[in-house]
């Protein structure tokens, strides 16, 4: 019998890649709690930015979109660039995915992946140099779960999405000696569900991205006094309403442009560029914009602090405070209640402490993040990533549920093209 292939993660990218497996008969397994990022780490009450076109998890065959789950639900379609969908919509959209396409998730943990004999290769029979390059036998995987359940598998494909990637800035690190955290001085925005106990509190927010201002926006709007600290001139911005956008230009999902539409649909060449343009590319491409529907919520509501950089952080009678320095090169003290650090996610390979080290040490890495090759191959044979691991290698779309249209059937058809 076929070992089976395991896919670390039940989120968006996860779940398509799971999908796309089981529909072309491959023997798989899937770990994971389904939508967990979304389901537990997102703010009650928030909205997607990304458009319902944007956020289809793509599948094998017709009829698992999300206008299909409002169907079969019996709620009102999300169709047009005009429609916002919330997050508990998407969270139940997900769910409904896996139940028809992946209903044999394991609710379990991978505790560790580690090689198992000898040194081989699971890449296409004759496919020579780069990632995945090489021509020997398959070697497999060792796996243990957390019910202490050993198995082997051909190959892993990790998708684990957000889970342990928050970044916590150096220059806030001091008002957050163990880390950021729920109850603690400062937290990070993917650690705040309720945001109502901030009610009657003040609150400060270090970004300048969706998540900083809908989080700012959400609170506000549950009783707190909030200011947003971000970095830069005009930092704070919100995107065009759909009605605007110029008609003469391609459609994509993130809007109507040639750069847009290019990284959306054809990212094929995105490996090949240097280094340093793929990751200022994805740090820069998409990058801090609110969503144009946030706009009204936000201003009026939330106090803007536009600031040339964070000069520290630490305590003042208990809260923990910012000295920041103006765009006029004055130097302010900002305390509050609490911090939220919006300040994103980063890939780093560290943070996979399920992968063992071994594994951790073969990998070829680029700042921190797994160099791939095609088909989502990295440098260990047998060992794919997916979603935003694989922003790197890609481009921006695999930071978006719009990526799974492009990686979800590439990653497998490498993998079963690889089996021989």
């Amino acid at each position: 019998m076929m070992e089976p292939v395991a896919v670390i993660g039940a989120g968006p990218f996860g779940l398509s890649t799971a999908a796309h497996l089981r529909a072309r008969g491959i023997p798989v397994r899937v770990f994971g709690e389904p939508m967990v990022s979304w389901r537990a780490h997102m703010p009650e009450g928030m909205l997607l930015k990304s458009t319902p076109a944007a956020s289809n998890i793509d599948a094998p065959q017709r009829g698992h979109n999300l206008v299909d789950y409002c169907d079969a639900a019996g709620i009102r379609r999300l169709v047009t660039d005009e429609d916002i969908v919330p997050v508990e919509t998407f969270v139940a959209y997900g769910e409904w995915f896996r139940q028809k396409l992946v209903p044999d998730l394991e609710r379990v943990r991978v505790v560790s992946v580690d090689r198992r004999g000898h040194q081989g290769d699971t890449g296409r029979i004759g496919q020579r140099g780069g990632p995945g390059g090489g021509r020997r036998g398959p070697a497999g995987f060792e796996l243990k779960l957390d019910s202490g359940e050993l198995f082997t598998a051909r190959a892993v494909v990790v998708a684990t999405g957000l889970s342990g990637l928050a970044y916590l800035p150096p220059e806030l690190a001091a008002a957050a000696p163990d880390g950021p955290t729920p109850t603690g001085p400062v937290s990070h925005s993917s650690q705040l569900h309720d945001l109502s106990r901030f009610s009657g509190k003040e609150l400060i927010v270090v970004g300048a991205g969706q998540s900083a201002l809908e989080t700012a926006a959400l609170a506000a709007e549950a009783g707190a006094q909030v200011r947003v600290v971000a970095r830069g001139k005009g930092s704070v911005a919100f995107g065009a309403p759909p009605w605007t956008q110029p008609r003469l230009r391609p459609g994509s999902p993130f809007g109507r442009a040639w750069s847009l539409w290019a990284l959306s649909y054809y990212p094929h060449p995105y490996r090949h560029l240097p280094p340093q343009a793929r990751h200022f590319l994805v740090r820069r491409v998409l990058g801090p914009l609110g969503a144009w529907w946030l706009r009204e919520r936000f201003e009026g509501t939330v106090r803007v602090s536009e600031v040339s950089r964070i000069v520290r952080s630490g305590s003042e009678g208990g809260h923990p405070a910012l000295a920041v320095r103006t765009l006029d090169g004055r130097v302010e003290e900002l305390s509050a209640d609490h911090v939220v650090a919006a300040t994103g996610y980063r890939v780093d390979l560290a943070a996979m402490d399920f992968l063992g080290h071994e594994l951790r040490t073969e990998l070829a890495v680029s700042r921190g993040t797994p160099k791939l090759g095609a088909g989502f191959r990295s440098s260990v044979p047998g060992l794919y990533f997916t979603g935003l691991p694989a922003a790197a290698s890609y481009g921006p779309v695999m930071r978006f549920v719009c990526g799974t249209e492009f990686a979800s059937p590439r990653l497998v058809r490498h993998l079963v093209g690889a089996r021989g």
